[in-house]
């Protein structure tokens, strides 16, 4: 063992304020989650659909026909035409906002620790759906040992989804598939349709595909943040040589191994094929994929690669 190595020494975020620094606060500013698909959504809100429908930003007009609501006749049209027509808005839909979250011991390492930089993401991706009024959901999944916050909405909610973030922690699954089992529980939970985010590093030993699809089923927007921390893309760069005894976070047997060039040069091999694998599930449901490291800077992230992803705009 290497003392320290993937040990985050920072503080844990203790306030809400923690979560959201104000780079990040500032860098939010403005932004919105959206959806790929049109969806009908149960209550209006602030997303505007590429659906024609009524609300307050004029779209086009369409002929009259018998049982329309007169309410939507356009007087002024009828006056110079003498003909009936019905004026069309933009109609604003009501956009469900659902973050997962991987609370598996495996998330429960790295510097800067996958954990914190998880919740930060969630934090922040949260918020920006409050502001924009959307409706907003997470799940804490640990296995089939899974907590919800359900159907936040409006920013006077932004402090008990902190709150709330905070307050979560890593949890032992008991062994068998972690995200698959999560995902099984969080599915048959879901209210209306719209964006699925999960945020996990998604090491697990199983097929990330019929999981993936079990959440995608309902015809949510799906996209798949991959959280991976500096050390397990690089290990060999951030210290890892020689004799050693490896121990596995989820409870794995510890192995005995010497780290030499061509030991990390096949778990470079077998990490990339991990991420291909969860990138080609993600792209067979319809959803988006992103490998991110726990230093990159979060509003970076959000400006940046999530922006181009479809995610935000």
């Amino acid at each position: 063992m290497i003392p320290g190595f993937g040990i985050d020494s920072s503080p844990p975020p203790a306030t809400v304020e923690d979560l959201l620094g104000p780079s990040l606060l500032a860098a939010m500013d403005g932004l919105e989650i959206t959806s790929r698909k049109v969806l009908s959504g149960r209550l209006h809100g602030e997303r505007r659909s590429r659906r024609r429908g009524f609300s307050i930003d004029f779209a086009d007009h369409r002929p009259y026909v018998a049982g329309d609501d007169l309410r939507y006749v356009d007087w002024n049209v009828y006056a110079r035409l003498d003909a009936l027509f019905l004026k069309l808005y933009l109609d604003e839909e009501d956009l469900s906002v659902l973050i997962v979250l991987d609370a598996t011991p495996s998330m429960d390492w790295g510097a800067p620790s996958k954990w914190t930089f998880a919740r930060r993401l969630a934090m922040a991706l949260g918020s920006i759906g409050l502001a924009a009024k959307h409706r907003v959901s997470l799940a804490c999944c640990s296995g089939s040992d899974v907590s919800h916050l359900r159907d936040l909405r409006g920013r006077g909610r932004t402090a008990e989804l902190g709150q709330w973030l905070l307050q979560r922690s890593i949890r032992d699954h008991g062994g068998g598939e972690p995200l698959g089992e999560a995902l099984r529980a969080v599915a048959p939970t879901r209210r209306g349709r719209g964006v699925a985010i999960i945020l996990s590093d998604f090491l697990g030993a199983d097929d990330p595909l019929p999981a993936l699809r079990t959440l995608a089923g309902g015809g949510d927007d799906l996209h798949c943040l991959q959280v991976l921390s500096p050390q397990e893309t690089d290990p060999g760069g951030h210290g890892l040589a020689g004799d050693m005894r490896l121990e596995d976070q989820e409870g794995g047997p510890p192995r005995e191994v010497t780290v030499t060039p061509s030991l990390l040069r096949a778990y470079r091999a077998r990490l990339d094929e991990r991420v291909r694998l969860v990138r080609d599930a993600a792209r067979r449901c319809g959803g988006s994929h992103l490998a991110v490291e726990t230093d990159a800077d979060v509003a970076d992230l959000l400006l940046g690669q999530l922006r181009r992803g479809g995610l935000i705009r």
